[in-house]
């Protein structure tokens, strides 16, 4: 039996008593703002952990622990895979094309490769081909409440989303407000204002000012990887070159031209001759030469599962663990100015916490304000070390496999 929990909402009651039109107005009143203060609370983003150690899955309405219930997972030789996934489809009968047409009621595919959430015996230990068995009554139940596109992160051990807060998590675009505060009983209050502003120039200013976005009820998924670093003895040897040195072949091999190359450049810059080369060595190189590194990361950016935008950022200290972090932003409204976030470390302590791992993240001031206009409610960004899985021709989202 899987437990069943429910955030309080505020209740309205009306007495089966009604004596007057008044009466009958005001009750529907309150009816209407009690199923709009519910519905505004069911915007808030959902997303499912499944731990493999516990066999448990559990779903977050934000930060709010709504449902969980026991799974099934993959046996020996047959075991799920970690990491972040996203739902990709979803069949209420569906039988599978693998093992024997087994039935799999109220089936959310994982992976275009097999992995799926699906009603499934649990005998307690993990037994299915991969997938993540659930009871009916909870399959059924959590089949209602999700969309194509919901997060599902699998971890090993147990995992918990926490509030974080952080610079360079994107918050909404606020337009500027000087033209808006430009009523029309302003205008008509002063005489130089209302023979130098039209009514259609006002509002074409304030259609600018205020712009809507089409995909507001679209979330992106966002992800940040590193770059391959290009070899540092190549780079070496390239600025030597330029700076006339003659340094040899660009080849990454630290060769008898490439060590004079050192040696000349250290003398004349008093150094000591060593001809080796030393972190110290590139340093000043690079400095000399002016040479300033590229970003090494790349950010991109997907809706309905297509590319829509990539951008290169940086990443701080890139030669130690990042792991892998998922960060969503809770619900807003077109024209609020901020959105909390949340974070999920999906692979436990490995790259340190998910809000210590934002301080080494580096956006450029264009690209922050391009995130800034396309912010939508239940956006994600995983930063990750991994990798992930290009697209199937199928259609996905960023598919980090983290096992």
């Amino acid at each position: 039996m899987f437990q069943f929990m429910r955030k309080g909402r505020l209740g309205v009651f009306v007495t089966a008593a009604i004596f007057s039109a008044s009466a009958v107005s005001t009750a529907a009143s309150r009816d209407t703002a009690a199923d709009t203060a519910k519905e505004a609370v069911d915007e808030t983003p959902l997303h499912m952990l499944v731990s493999i150690d516990d066999q448990q899955i559990k779903v977050y309405r934000g930060l709010d622990l709504i449902e969980q219930s026991p799974i099934s997972s993959g046996k020996r030789g047959h075991s799920t895979p970690t990491g972040v996934f996203s739902i990709l489809e979803k069949r209420r009968k569906h039988f599978s094309n693998l093992y024997d047409n087994a039935p799999m009621p109220f089936m959310q595919r994982l992976t275009w490769s097999g992995i799926a959430l699906h009603v499934g015996k649990l005998p307690g230990y993990p037994a299915s081909h991969g997938c993540i068995r659930l009871p009916r009554p909870f399959a059924k139940s959590l089949y209602k409440m999700t969309n194509r596109g919901m997060h599902v992160v699998v971890t090993r051990g147990s995992a918990e989303p926490q509030a974080v807060r952080h610079d360079v998590l994107p918050q909404p675009f606020v337009p500027a407000t000087e033209v808006a505060s430009l009523s029309g009983s302003t205008i008509d209050a002063d005489p130089a204002l209302r023979g130098a502003i039209s009514p259609a120039t006002l509002q074409a200013a304030l259609d600018i000012a205020q712009p809507e976005n089409p995909h507001f009820d679209r979330p992106l998924r966002m992800i940040i990887t590193p770059r391959k670093q290009p070899n540092k003895i190549k780079v070496l040897q390239k600025l030597l070159n330029e700076m006339g040195y003659k340094a040899g072949p660009v080849d990454g091999v630290v060769g008898r031209k490439t060590r004079a190359a050192i040696g000349l450049y250290q003398e004349i810059t008093d150094q000591p001759v060593t001809e080796k080369v030393t972190d110290a060595l590139i340093a000043r190189v690079h400095q000399d030469a002016g040479y300033e590194k590229s970003h090494n990361a790349t950010l991109r950016i997907r809706r309905k599962f297509r590319d829509i935008y990539s951008a290169p950022v940086s990443i701080k200290h890139l030669e130690q663990e990042i792991g892998t972090h998922v960060y969503t932003a809770l619900d807003f409204e077109q024209g609020e100015g901020s959105v909390e976030w949340i974070a999920v470390s999906a692979e436990g302590g490995r790259g340190g916490p998910s809000d210590d791992l934002l301080n080494r993240i580096d956006i450029p001031e264009k690209v922050a304000r391009d995130l800034s206009r396309m912010l939508t409610p239940g956006t994600s960004l995983t930063v990750t070390d991994r990798g992930f899985k290009r697209n199937t021709g199928l259609g996905t989202d960023f598919v980090v496999i983290t096992r």
